[in-house]
């Protein structure tokens, strides 16, 4: 038990550093609201949005301020914004601490109730709220999601540290294993979030075999072909990367890429992934009809421009 509760405050030391770096990288999001940008009257589906790590549903700074600012450019548009629980506050805790899971399968009840998706939605996540996007578009088809958005999303996990130089740095290798000691337990699994999306390429079978939700959600272990199917009703499932991200480890985790199994310096992308090339999730047949579009954006993890997004993201929600 003494190992188990080192082990558990190694990890949340190393989420209290992911909080910090996520709170300094929603700062450049005021640069959306700096003036209203009014865009045509056409009617537009309903958009639904999830935070990331250290967010809320409704932090002025960052999320409310993009349901703000989506809303002046998208007259009418109706914008619900995630709140994990029932409060601000266990909202943001959620974040960190509730099985996804869990989390999962309450957004699937709170969409599944609210009568203007009945006909569709859009879905925009943000940092790990796209990965859990992805999720109730595989496991929850109705009301039917059309277009996915993953803001810096890291749809293969992470095998990383915020602000840590990677494999030349001793001590991010460290920290690696420090985490990894404990990633996997069935303790850590359950009650700590990130782990959950803990890819570590040097343990692949441990991975697969104790990792509660992207293993799952990533067709690691078998193939669900309702996952595959839901997942390629979408229209679109657009993706983007943050050019100069350091919070996110590897970057490419952001357009479905990742670290080669078996060590861990050298990436692939997806398309040169057993995933895609097995077409575990659809995600080849998806390419071949257009449906798969990879952005990239100079700057670090969520930061860009409001005229960044409006350029780029805004025409996918009308």
């Amino acid at each position: 038990m003494i190992w188990k509760s080192v082990v558990i405050s190694q990890v949340l030391n190393r989420f209290k550093m992911t909080t910090l770096s996520l709170l300094l990288g929603a700062g450049p999001l005021l640069l959306l609201v700096l003036s209203p940008v009014h865009g045509s009257d056409n009617a537009a589906l309903p958009l639904v949005l999830w935070h990331g790590m250290g967010d809320s549903c409704c932090n002025p700074l960052s999320m409310g301020s993009i349901k703000k600012m989506i809303e002046e450019t998208i007259p009418g548009i109706d914008v619900l914004s995630l709140m994990i629980g029932k409060t601000v506050s266990q909202d943001t805790e959620n974040g960190f601490f509730m099985d996804v899971n869990e989390q999962v399968s309450m957004v699937c009840s709170q969409l599944a109730q609210d009568p203007k998706l009945k006909d569709g939605y859009n879905a925009m996540g943000f940092s790990q709220g796209g990965q859990f996007l992805r999720a109730v578009a595989q496991r929850c088809p109705s009301p039917p999601m059309k277009t996915l958005i993953s803001v810096g999303g890291q749809q293969q996990g992470v095998y990383g540290l915020p602000k840590c130089p990677g494999a030349s740095s001793h001590i991010c290798d460290w920290f690696r294993k420090k985490l990894n000691s404990g990633a996997y337990t069935d303790i850590v699994q359950k009650h700590l979030v990130q782990a959950q999306y803990w890819h570590d390429p040097l343990n692949d079978e441990l991975y697969k075999k104790h990792s509660l939700f992207l293993a799952d959600i990533n067709q690691e272990r078998v193939v669900n072909e309702t996952y595959k199917k839901n997942l390629q009703l979408l229209d679109k499932f657009v993706m983007v990367k943050f050019l100069q991200d350091s919070i996110v480890d590897p970057v490419d985790t952001e357009w479905f890429g990742f670290l080669k199994t078996g060590q861990a310096k050298e990436t692939e992308t997806l398309q040169e992934s057993v995933l895609y090339k097995e077409d575990r999730l659809g995600l080849a047949a998806m390419e071949a009809a257009g449906k798969l579009d990879f952005l990239g954006t100079e700057g670090d993890h969520l930061q860009f421009t409001r005229q960044w997004f409006k350029a780029k993201l805004v025409p996918y929600l009308r």
